[in-house]
């Protein structure tokens, strides 16, 4: 059974990731979904094994497994999220942010 993190922990780091890194949602769901057109993502849950973003105008789900496998630590969240990013800027040539 996958890692799942307190309420509160979820309702920051998708606080966070919608509101500040939207642009990351948006690539992350292009790399790793089925539409590399995609213009509209926002991270909805994650638990130990992975991230999930609603994509499109459907909000069709997307789960991405994490890249380091299987976390239950808070910290460890946002280096995966680091992780997925970085790997969709090298999937979509695009050249990422520093971190």
């Amino acid at each position: 059974m996958s890692h799942g993190f307190a309420p509160e922990v979820r309702r920051a780091v998708l606080a966070h990731m919608n509101d500040d890194h939207r642009d990351d949602n948006v690539l992350i769901a292009r790399a790793f979904g089925p539409d590399p057109a995609v213009d509209t993502a926002v991270m909805a849950g994650f638990d130990g094994d992975g991230g999930e973003w609603a994509v499109g105008a459907e909000a069709v789900a997307l789960r991405v497994p994490w890249l380091g496998g299987p976390i239950t630590e808070r910290a460890e969240v946002r280096r995966e999220i680091v992780a997925l990013y970085d790997e969709a800027c090298r999937r979509l040539g695009v050249v990422p942010r520093p971190h």
